[in-house]
């Protein structure tokens, strides 16, 4: 089998998008398939790979979105038609569509060939979650019209498989993600990095109290952390409810524009940058517990190797981590709104009832969850998209060689305004993000704010450093 994959991101770019696409790459090339890559070029300075296990790279220009600009966006040029055509495959992958994504539909089209979308990223929820209501709209517009023009779409959990149809997306079946349980396990937990993370924070402290820290043994403390970008979307800001908390250590592993605000409301938690290669998974084995705070994930992939790597996880109760963690055996799903307020009671809980407990469940639900079973379900999937789309293989090798003929070009007609609209929509929403960046404050801004009041206000009533309050039972109960 030939496969076209579309990619809006892609090394040296890494994230779910491109992680997901590695390993189906990886599943074609053990299965003896060949695919084609077309994907935004790599930044200036930047290594850019013209192959990954025999299979071809193709780049298109890409330009840097204002504040994101690790995530350069591909320019949905004529060449993808050219590219896609001169391949001749048997099916075509959207790897998270959006404005490459458009035009990789729209080349499909007109070459007549079978099309699966898979929804990996909420545009819309990016969006709304900027206050820009209307740019939400006009992104499930583009989302619709967009999948809509492929044969299927294949979304990751249950949550977004009905936000997709409530939005008149057809043809929506389900393709969850694999986790690598020989890379993410318990394993490749540190005690020596625990150790290093716990005297950088401990020396934190003794720099913020005039040398006044507690006294806990490394049995003793929790570690709690993320790992991810640290973007608004992300919300890392809503962990700095603990970060008052002695006998808990935060830990954030990643990096992004967000991050100086970040460590300026958490002034005791260890920042330790972007972590790649046997660092990631020795990272995430050496968590205690795991919480993901934003509210826009389709999937989360961060969860699922969390629990793969034996860490207890917490997640909001929305998108893509109502399918990965069970409240109260591997982990525990807060409200959205009172996030914040639950996060303390929830890590308590967890603790109270046993860290390894909550972690083994973590481990043992994801043991069936391979990326070469979930990557065999897609070629089936490609396999059903060819029979829906009416014939097995697609149109003669003739047609490919001579190029379509002029009806066929007119195919691509209908799809125009969508290219149009995806690529306008995605510049609006940089401007519309950038000025907001500009005129109004991040949530780790207003955190930083609000933060430093707080410890203005209670300095002088706070109980000596190393006394820890634990919940008593007229506190208010987490709702579990």
């Amino acid at each position: 089998m030939r496969v076209a994959i579309v990619a809006e991101s892609f090394l040296p770019v890494v994230n779910g998008v491109v992680n997901s696409v590695l390993r189906v790459l990886e599943h074609l090339r053990r299965h003896g398939h060949e695919a084609l890559v077309i994907a935004p070029a790599a930044k200036d300075g930047q290594e850019e790979i013209t192959h990954y296990l025999g299979h071809r790279i193709t780049r298109v220009p890409a330009v840097d979105v204002p504040g994101v600009n690790s995530l350069p966006i591909g320019v949905p040029l004529p060449r993808v038609l050219t590219e896609m055509r001169d391949f001749q495959p048997d099916v075509v992958h959207l790897a998270s569509p959006f404005v490459l994504g458009a035009a990789g539909a729209a080349a499909a089209k007109t070459l007549g060939l079978p099309c699966v979308a898979v929804y990996q990223t909420d545009v819309a929820g990016f969006a709304n979650n900027y206050g820009a209501a209307m740019l939400s709209q006009a992104a499930w517009r583009v989302t619709r019209v967009l999948h809509n023009n492929c044969t299927m779409t294949l979304a990751p959990s249950s949550v977004t498989i009905k936000e997709l149809e409530e939005h008149k997306v057809r043809n929506v079946f389900h393709w969850g993600r694999g986790v690598d349980i020989v890379r993410f396990n318990p394993a490749k937990r540190s005690e020596d990095l625990r150790s290093l993370w716990l005297d950088a924070g401990r020396s934190k402290r003794a720099a913020l109290h005039s040398g006044k820290v507690a006294s806990f043994g490394a049995d003793q403390v929790t570690v709690v952390g993320f790992v991810g970008r640290l973007a608004a979307e992300k919300s890392v800001e809503r962990l700095a409810v603990l970060d008052d908390r002695d006998d808990i250590q935060l830990v954030i592993v990643g990096d992004g524009p967000e991050r100086e605000d970040l460590e300026k409301i958490m002034p005791t938690a260890v920042f330790t940058g972007g972590m790649y290669g046997d660092d990631l998974p020795q990272a995430f084995a050496s968590l205690d517990i795991f919480v993901h705070a934003g509210q826009f994930e389709t999937f989360c992939q961060a969860i699922q190797e969390a629990q793969a790597s034996g860490v207890a996880t917490i997640g909001p109760r929305a998108g893509g981590p109502i399918d990965l963690i069970t409240p109260g055996v591997n982990g525990h799903l807060l409200d959205v709104d009172s996030f914040e307020r639950d996060l303390p009671s929830a890590v308590e809980d967890i603790i109270n009832r046993g860290v390894k407990g909550f972690g083994a469940a973590a481990f043992e639900g994801v043991q069936s969850k391979s990326w070469p079973g979930l990557c065999s379900q897609l070629l089936d999937y490609y396999d059903l998209a060819i029979v829906m789309h009416g014939r097995k293989g697609l149109l003669s090798r003739k047609f490919f060689r001579k190029g379509p003929p002029e009806r066929f070009m007119g195919v691509a007609a209908d799809v125009e305004s969508m290219m149009a609209a995806a690529t306008s929509t995605g510049a609006l929403a940089v401007a519309a993000g950038e000025r907001l960046r500009k005129a109004q404050e991040s949530p780790a801004q207003i955190a930083a704010q609000q933060t430093s009041q707080r410890r203005a206000q209670h300095s002088a009533a706070e109980p000596a450093q190393g006394s820890v309050r634990r919940p008593s039972e007229t506190d208010q109960a987490a709702p579990f």
